[in-house]
């Protein structure tokens, strides 16, 4: 059960508790609130996130308006490890963006694994174009594209922190769903290859037709080791008890024996661009 789980039944008992003290039924309280009685139950067990109003509600009715804010306190707590993306990126994709910087800040070591995209540190601007683009069409937030990209920019100044360590693994589908035009494609896997290159950060790129056993899932984001964002189709999810990061930094171990390095991974990102019609340029940096 990830930490957003835990928190989500730990208020539905909380919840319960005071229907238990108050003498009423499920349908009973329901009633009282003129809701259906299966939303009582969702909420209880922990099937549905309450809102500000029905936690306000439930107290009131329950006769102890005072744990008003004992149960808003728990669900501050619930929302700072779920956060859909339209909360999110009410404001756009720039002001996310630059929200990450106290992370990243006094974030140390860095561990990324992607499974269908270049990560944001490793993005061309072109890529990143199309990348914000998507998610303004996904999530219909505001479109501020050329401000979301000038802070993608400029928040990969970090990867050139001598105090900080980056190790990266890259799936090859990351490399090979096209996410732009091939020519846009073509230029993020030079960069790839640049970075591999130049050795600042740890690159592996593990082959689709590698042995693993492991099954990559999805992506995520390993900073220190104290937690993990995970990004979903509708939020991102932030993992900061020891039970739910272990098994990440488990993982990330797990593919990081199957990825390529060095020669051996610029040779299958170069295969990738070829595919791609981006010929068989090698890097400035490679013997």
């Amino acid at each position: 059960m990830t930490d957003y789980q835990t928190a989500r039944v730990s208020l539905g008992v909380r919840l319960r508790e005071l229907r238990g003290e108050a003498g009423l039924s499920g349908r009973e309280l329901a009633a009282r609130l003129d809701w259906q009685p299966s939303k009582v139950s969702k909420l209880e067990h922990g099937r549905q996130t309450a809102s500000v109003e029905d936690l306000r509600s439930w107290a009131r009715v329950c006769g102890r308006p005072q744990a008003t804010e004992g149960l808003l306190a728990q669900l501050r707590s619930l929302e700072t490890h779920y956060a859909s993306w339209r909360r999110q990126l009410a404001g756009g994709h720039g002001p996310r963006q630059r929200s990450y910087s106290p992370l990243d800040s006094r974030t140390r070591h860095f561990r990324i694994f992607e499974a269908a995209c270049v990560p944001g540190l490793l993005q061309t601007q072109d890529y990143a174009k199309f990348m914000f683009r998507r998610g303004v069409r996904r999530h219909r937030t505001p479109d501020d594209g050329d401000e979301a990209v000038r802070a993608r920019m400029e928040r990969q100044g970090i990867l050139d922190l001598p105090d900080k360590t980056f190790h990266v693994l890259l799936w090859e589908p990351a490399l090979r769903i096209r996410l732009g035009p091939d020519v846009v494609m073509v230029e993020q896997l030079s960069r790839v290859i640049t970075e591999i290159a130049r050795e600042r950060v740890e690159i592996g790129v593990i082959p689709m037709a590698m042995s693993m056993d492991v099954v990559p899932s999805h992506g995520f984001w390993i900073f220190d080791d104290d937690r993990v964002l995970v990004e979903t189709i509708g939020a991102e999810l932030c993992l900061t008890e020891e039970v739910a990061v272990t098994p990440y930094v488990r993982m990330f171990d797990e593919l990081s024996r199957s990825a390529l390095r060095g020669l051996a991974a610029i040779r299958l990102v170069e295969s990738v661009r070829r595919d791609l019609g981006g010929g068989a340029q090698t890097s400035p940096d490679r013997k």
